[in-house]
């Protein structure tokens, strides 16, 4: 008996045009595979040929396939010639009769043909089950690999591509990237009847094949919530990060009824840290995708609701009620709203970078290049513990990392561990007063024209990866002037809204703010969009927490 198949019912595919013929071959085949494997049956080889593409798309594996010589449009040589193209590791075996024996022996040659069987296979016992159990065994044996539900299809220098690839990373979402350029790449687009003009492709698990697809339509086929199940809630957080996801999870474990907003994927910038191994219970370190994961499953489980791919583009003052309006022209409303918009990196000011940004050029997104890293001379700008971060993990692989750094050194910004591990690692060096002052390149990466500020030398230098982590641009240009932010754009709450002993214009409460309540009663900020945070992921953390405190104590006296 053939070994159990270690995903779910891995195919075993049968195909012939006589119809009593192909039931009993099914038969036989259930009664001493049908535990382990699931048997599929077509009665024509155009039929098979779509069972076995529906197949791939579904990401399910096929083990052997029996076809039958003697079928009318397609013979069973013909019919395995085109399945190899689908299936390439499944075991193919030919039906003939003894009149067509040398064509089967020819088909070894043509398709690779591992064994053909004679008409009749009476008893099976004897005649099939034998030649089955070693082609199965031998299948087990062989390199194949198990694919996930979820299948992308796409370019290495395409920049939509690697914007996918970056979505369903930092979503958690499992998923299996394929080069265009790759065989296997170019099976999964014929099977999809695509001809790789439009990339990338996207097969989801229902079979759905997505060419191109933007963020919302992306998320709404691989399983993520994108629309909210009531229209008031008790609060509502914006933004996913450390900030947010703690908000979350407290508003939901102490009875709000809490839903998180956010506009791409949970976890912030810290989600896209390779490894943070200063935070407080993780001696060892974890990984910004670890917390992440653990934070979100952990806000769900108490009950709060994640939306991704929402883009909130107004906050309104509607009586008791706090409006938050969508860029799709919907909304939402609640008692209370905290605002954890977090930052992003800024974007390199350098001639070239804005074509080849997704095409060499990446900002935060050495976890999912990082494979594609392996041996290659990479370069990191910035000098914080972002930019730190990224330079030890991509250093395992990488055959050198060069950190540049607008600074005399990295004190300045960066952890005193990291500058440690830096100064300790064998293939990374740090190039201090250096800015980035040109990338070029025609479809992808190739060099890098280097500034030093301090005696204006340039100089040029071959590179195909540069990942940028500058600066930290608040996202709060969506309020305009609903709350009260500072000269950068970072909201103002609490005392910095009360330095002159007075409140904030239109604050009509007998009160002043609370800690981290802004301009606007009941609306509170938390985390790294804050005026003067501490930029790290335990306050963020700490701050979500005690802004859901402090919305306690505002629906308490509302």
């Amino acid at each position: 008996m053939a070994q159990a198949a270690d995903t779910a019912r891995t195919v075993i595919l049968t195909v012939d045009d006589d119809p009593g013929v192909s039931r009993a071959v099914a038969r036989d085949l259930r009664r001493r595979y049908g535990e382990s494997y699931r048997i599929v049956r077509a009665e024509s080889g155009e039929s098979a040929l779509d069972a076995l593409r529906e197949l791939k798309l579904r990401g399910d594996l096929v083990a052997v396939i029996l076809a039958d010589y003697r079928m009318p449009q397609m013979n069973g040589i013909e019919f395995l010639e085109q399945a190899l193209d689908v299936y390439p590791g499944a075991r193919r075996v030919l039906l003939t009769a003894y009149a067509d024996t040398n064509a089967a022996i020819d088909a070894i040659n043509v398709v690779d043909l591992d064994h053909y069987l004679l008409k009749p296979w009476d008893p099976p016992e004897e005649k099939l089950y034998p030649v089955l159990d070693d082609l199965l065994d031998a299948w087990h044996n062989s390199a194949y690999k198990p694919v996930p539900s979820t299948k992308v299809v796409g370019h290495r220098w395409s920049a939509r591509s690697s914007d996918v690839r970056e979505f369903l990373a930092r979503n958690q979402v499992p998923y299996r990237w394929y080069s265009v350029e790759e065989p296997e790449g170019g099976r999964l687009l014929a099977a999809a009847g695509q001809d790789g003009q439009r990339l990338p492709v996207v097969i989801t698990p229902d079979c759905t094949v997505l060419v191109e697809p933007e963020a919302p339509e992306l998320a709404a086929h691989v399983g993520l919530a994108t629309t909210p199940t009531a229209d008031f809630y008790d609060l509502v957080v914006i933004g996913g990060g450390p900030a947010g996801l703690g908000a979350a999870v407290y508003g939901a474990s102490e009875g709000l009824r809490t839903v998180l907003v956010e506009r791409s994927a949970t976890g912030g910038q810290a989600g896209q840290s390779s490894r943070i191994e200063n935070y407080l219970g993780f001696p060892d370190g974890v990984s910004g995708a670890q917390l992440t994961d653990r934070a979100r499953r952990q806000a769900a489980k108490f009950g709060a609701e994640i939306l991704t791919t929402r883009e909130v583009t107004g906050l309104e003052v509607n009586g008791a009620a706090r409006v938050v309006r969508f860029a799709d022209g919907s909304a939402i409303a609640a008692h209370s709203v905290i605002l954890a918009t977090g930052v992003q990196y800024r974007q390199l000011d350098a001639a070239g970078c804005t074509d080849l940004t997704g095409c060499g050029v990446f900002y935060g997104s050495a976890l999912t290049e990082a494979s594609s890293c392996q041996g290659q001379d990479v370069y990191i700008v910035g000098g914080a513990n972002s930019a730190g971060q990224a330079a030890m993990y991509l250093s395992r692989g990488a055959k050198s990392v060069t950190l540049l750094v607008r600074g005399p050194d990295l004190s300045a910004s960066m952890s005193h561990y990291l500058i440690q591990q830096i100064g300790e690692a064998p293939n990374i060096s740090v190039r201090c007063h250096t800015v980035v002052e040109e990338a070029h390149g025609a479809e992808h990466l190739e060099q890098l024209t280097l500034r030093n500020t301090v005696n204006g030398q340039r100089e040029r230098v071959d590179a195909q990866w540069m990942f940028v982590f500058i600066g930290a641009a608040p996202l709060t240009d969506w309020l305009g002037e609903t709350v009260l932010r500072d000269q950068r754009g970072f909201i103002l709450a609490g005392p910095d809204l009360t330095a002159d002993g007075r409140p904030p214009a239109g604050w009509e409460l007998d009160r002043p703010p609370y800690h981290l309540e802004t301009s606007i009663p009941g609306v509170f900020v938390a985390g790294d969009a804050r005026s003067e945070s501490a930029k790290r992921v335990a306050s963020a953390v700490g701050e979500g927490a005690m802004a859901v405190m402090l919305v306690h104590r505002y629906l308490e006296q509302s």
